[in-house]
């Protein structure tokens, strides 16, 4: 009997939790979620922003060459306040240059409804894709925004 109610208590966890997410509002590992992402095919970084995202359990779409990420950044209205060199789509949000993916899960788990997404204005060294080789990391933040571009901090390293 005790091990029935224990796994109606797990179902009952993962159920409420969303399925693939575990209690922390993490995504699982390999839970597959979809991103399609625009970058200019000369850079380098977005390829390691890529395997970030792989290695965090997503699958990332990637295209370089049938569309000017410019174009993506003009049609979004996203301002050179919050631009980078890469822009993505992620279940509904927006999600602009270098974001760890650990803030894409938060966001993922959370759905708040009043941000289109989340931003790492520039190109930061340290932040994923960008990492140095002599570990050097710069401080930065992850902000959110809005539909009319204003932005709040939504996570700092």
């Amino acid at each position: 009997m005790k091990k029935k109610g224990i796994g109606v208590l797990v179902f009952a966890i993962v159920a409420f939790a969303g399925g693939s997410y575990w209690a922390d509002g993490q995504a699982a590992a390999g839970d597959g979620i979809q991103v399609v992402m625009y970058q200019n095919p000369a850079c380098g970084c977005c390829g390691e922003w890529v395997k970030h995202m792989q290695a965090n359990g997503f699958e990332v779409e990637v295209h370089k060459h049938d569309v000017n990420v410019n174009d993506i950044k003009r049609q979004e209205n996203i301002t050179p306040e919050i631009a980078s060199c890469h822009t993505a789509y992620i279940e509904g949000y927006l999600v602009e240059g270098h974001v760890p993916a650990r803030d894409i899960k938060r966001l993922l788990a959370e759905r708040p409804t009043d941000i289109r997404g989340l931003a790492v204005p520039g190109m930061i060294s340290g932040s994923p894709g960008m990492e140095q080789p002599d570990g050097h990391v710069e401080r930065y933040d992850v902000v959110a925004f809005d539909a009319n571009n204003n932005t709040s901090v939504y996570a700092s390293y």
